[in-house]
């Protein structure tokens, strides 16, 4: 429909460029794109005029710092477009509330220096990362660096954002200038998001499962660095329904297979995690540098569609966040119970002995808040209490 528009007001089709902001993840195949946009949209466009962001492109648009000490960087062929048009859609999401807005083009169309400035332990072991919330520390460096970079490119971005429902369908559509987006788009997604539970008080124990594949690919279950970052997200969510220092138990394979395919990074980084005592002593270490600095895996990420080294940074910081707020985490029926215990999980061969052992921290009796499609189901949603 925008490709449409702007035919209509006679803009040459040569002059329009698809760009996906897909940040610090792996890179769209030609399949791929058929598979998202059609065949006839994508052969429109490829293979000059349809393209992934590269947050290692060596003509990356420098913008310094924010107000807030952020580093702000930016995609040059989006920076100097007549008129930079977003495309995005709003659902609920750990990282500053929702997705869309502000979020979209900060880490999706910047470096990896800038999402760093966001995407770890000194924002995301705050407390306020806790709860999903679009007044935490996260979303105002997400709007800080939006607005340096709408500063500095000397004009403001177009966003078209779609509020989703729990199975993706489009609920509303909005567009205009960011801000004016989020602002739009943030009260219909409050009541499809938020959801408040018939219970007096919070849960002493967080039940939720965790597939092999889901949310980033192919491992995410038994990937132990992605299945953290996939309970600290669902924490996150369910963080107003849960007491702090309760009890999480989360079934997951947990068999150790990295996916060296579209994560290379991941499996050396985990073992250079083990010599650390705690999360945030790694990723600010220099053994992370030099892993989100080797060329071997940046170069695998701009050639072959596998995800940049520090995207393993970014989800040890939010996968460590239920060692920083809960008293255990319990992996039930981990294959490879090791990798379970590398990321300071307590794995069980069965639920049943998880339940007992949290017993024995919470008390008998203990209020069970299960969230069995947590992973599955569709949109995620974020709990609250009555």
């Amino acid at each position: 429909m925008i490709v449409e528009e702007l035919l209509k007001g006679d803009t040459p089709l040569e002059n329009i460029s698809l760009l996906c902001c897909m940040g610090l993840h792996r890179k769209n195949t030609l399949e791929e794109w058929y598979w998202y946009l059609g065949k006839e949209i994508v052969d429109q466009f490829w293979p000059d005029r349809i393209m992934n962001h590269d947050v290692e492109a060596t003509d990356l648009c420098d913008f310094g710092t924010d107000e807030m000490g952020n580093v702000v960087q930016c995609n040059r062929m989006m920076a100097e477009a007549d008129v930079p048009i977003v495309i995005g859609h709003v659902t609920g999401n750990p990282y500053g509330g929702y997705s869309g807005g502000y979020k979209m083009v900060v880490t999706g169309l910047s470096g990896w220096q800038s999402i760093a400035s966001h995407h770890g332990p000194a924002t995301m072991h705050r407390k306020d990362w806790m709860g999903a919330s679009t007044s935490s520390q996260m979303r105002r460096q997400f709007k800080s660096i939006g607005q340096a970079m709408e500063k500095a490119m000397g004009k403001k971005f177009f966003a078209v954002d779609a509020v989703l429902g729990q199975k993706s369908q489009i609920l509303d559509v909005k567009a205009g200038e960011l801000e004016s987006i989020e602002e739009a788009t943030w009260p219909l997604a409050d009541k499809r998001t938020n959801v408040h539970l018939d219970m007096k008080e919070p849960a002493d124990i967080l039940v939720m499962g965790l597939p092999r594949n889901f949310h980033y690919g192919p491992g995410m279950g038994s990937n132990p660095i992605l299945m953290s970052l996939g309970i600290g997200g669902q924490l996150s969510r369910c963080w107003h329904a849960f007491r702090e220092g309760g009890v999480i138990i989360a079934a997951a394979i947990c068999d150790g297979w990295f996916n060296s395919h579209w994560f290379p990074s991941y499996e050396e980084t985990y073992h250079a995690l083990l010599r650390y005592c705690n999360a945030a002593e790694f990723v600010e270490s220099e053994d992370a540098a030099k892993l989100v600095n080797n060329y071997e895996y940046r170069f695998q990420y701009s050639n072959n569609y596998t995800y940049h080294p520090f995207h393993a940074m970014s989800m040890i910081s939010g996968g460590s966040t239920p060692l920083l707020w809960t008293s255990a985490v319990f992996i039930a029926g981990a294959k490879a119970p090791g990798f379970a215990r590398g990321m300071g999980f307590n794995p069980t061969t069965t639920f049943q002995e998880a339940m007992e052992r949290a017993e024995k921290i919470v008390g008998k009796k203990p209020r069970v808040l299960c969230t069995p499609e947590c992973f599955s189901g569709g949109v995620a949603v974020h709990l609250h209490l009555k």
